[in-house]
């Protein structure tokens, strides 16, 4: 690629906060606001915290280890090709599966009241269905229209939220955004921060795209940063104008298009409209991305231990079977569990994943560059999250907590299967930037 070709570090900026401020914070708004309360704003900075301590790891081994694989090679370059990293792959596509299946959830929350069909549950299982095997079949089919599309979809996207915040922010109740400090919230707002963690995960496309940056060794940290910044205060705002315009119980209530609802006091039924709109556009910009993109990258990457470097994200590599196995699994996920249980999970998976890109950096310092003492407690941070969502599924949907756990198991014992039998490694070479 001809370097006046390579990505800017605002374009780079400009992919992680379109893919954060996304689909998730239309899905599980109304989780964070049932479990965090007035405290929500608050929930919103933890997360954001949260983000920052794993974005170290992700700046400096991003600046130099340049890669398709994204944290799977960062993961193979501190631990070696072994069944951890084998594992580890197949965790990171069965974490966009899942993701899959949020997007779908949270596309039929908006999708059923706008058109006023009631929520019931053929009708959820209905549009839950219908909206996966839409984009599986644009998928088959190849459609560039739908790629080409997903500027505008990200523009009206933040213009919709910019009108939702700039309106709002003037009608805000202080009474129902004072903050409370009691037992019951403390523990539901680092509930929600858990959960709004992966709401931050779009910062790692930044790594994904470095080989295409200019200056990637200063840029990439920048842009990670950048962006993490730019998407929390977005966030702490739409929280604030949402929490402080509608009493808690009826943004409870609302909880599926909770956004929605919101915007009503200050927009009326025009902002209920907007937001429902952009809404789905979001949604549905996500899911054909991670269906397109991340889905397929992180299945070849699991079945076959080998990524190319350059693909073609509407291609299913050599494997098109993973579309359906992919699409099947998400419409499991999305008729069997709710939008608590889904979000839960996912950053389960996320959370193990970004631990062990900590421990590989750990392991690379000398290499790679960093503060081993920053590392340590990033990486005891990071597990007291995974610890903390644990004892919050345990707690509050222990079903889900077993899954959990099955998801694991089944991804080791699967990775084992595959180097026992099928004899394969990973091939993908990875570049360094060295110094």
């Amino acid at each position: 690629m001809k370097k006046n070709k390579k990505m800017s570090m605002w374009a780079a900026v400009a992919l992680a906060v379109g893919t954060m401020i996304g689909a998730s914070i239309f899905s599980i708004f109304g989780v964070g606001a049932t479990l965090a309360g007035q405290n929500l704003p608050i929930a919103f900075i933890i997360s954001g915290l949260l983000a920052v301590a794993v974005a170290y790891s992700y700046a400096h081994m991003g600046s130099k280890i340049i890669s398709n694989a994204g944290p799977i090679a960062f993961i193979m370059k501190g631990f070696g090709d072994g069944i951890v990293t084998g594992t580890l792959s197949i965790l990171m596509w069965i974490s966009y599966v899942i993701s899959i299946s949020l997007f779908a959830k949270g596309f039929t929350g908006y999708f059923l009241p706008l058109v006023g069909v009631s929520q019931k549950p053929l009708s959820i299982a209905a549009v839950e269905a219908g909206v996966i095997a839409l984009f599986t079949a644009l998928n088959f089919f190849g459609s560039r229209a739908v790629g080409k599309a997903e500027f505008y979809i990200v523009l009206t996207k933040l213009s919709i939220l910019f009108i939702f915040i700039i309106f709002g922010v003037f009608t805000i109740n202080p009474s129902y955004v004072t903050p409370s400090f009691d037992t019951q919230h403390i523990n539901g707002t680092i509930n929600a921060a858990v959960i709004f963690f992966l709401s931050y995960m779009g910062f790692g496309l930044i790594t994904n795209a470095s080989e295409n940056m200019e200056n990637p060794k200063r840029n990439v940290p920048r842009a990670i940063y950048i962006s993490i910044l730019i998407v929390s205060v977005v966030y702490v705002l739409i929280s604030l104008v949402a929490v402080g315009n509608l009493p808690l119980n009826e943004l409870i209530t609302a909880q599926d298009n909770a956004l929605a609802v919101a915007a009503r006091p200050f927009l009326g039924n025009l902002g209920f409209l907007l937001v429902s709109l952009g809404a789905l556009f979001s949604i549905s910009s996500a899911l054909n991305a991670t269906l397109y993109g991340g889905a397929n990258v992180a299945y070849a990457l699991a079945k076959d231990g080998e990524l190319p470097v350059v693909f073609e994200r509407k291609v299913w590599f050599k494997s098109p079977e993973g579309l359906y196995i992919t699409a099947a699994l998400s419409l499991f996920f999305a008729l069997f569990l709710n939008m608590d249980g889904i979000a839960s999970m996912t950053s389960a998976v996320f959370i193990v994943i970004y631990i062990f890109v900590i421990v590989s950096h750990y392991r690379l310092t000398e290499e790679i560059g960093g503060i081993k003492k920053v590392l340590i407690f990033n990486a005891v941070l990071i597990s007291s999250v995974l610890a903390a969502l644990f004892y919050y599924q345990v707690k509050g949907q222990v079903y889900v907590f077993y899954g959990t756990l099955i998801l694991f198991g089944a991804s080791y014992l699967a990775e084992y299967l595959y180097r026992k039998y099928r004899k394969r490694s990973f091939t993908q070479g990875l570049k360094h930037t060295g110094d």
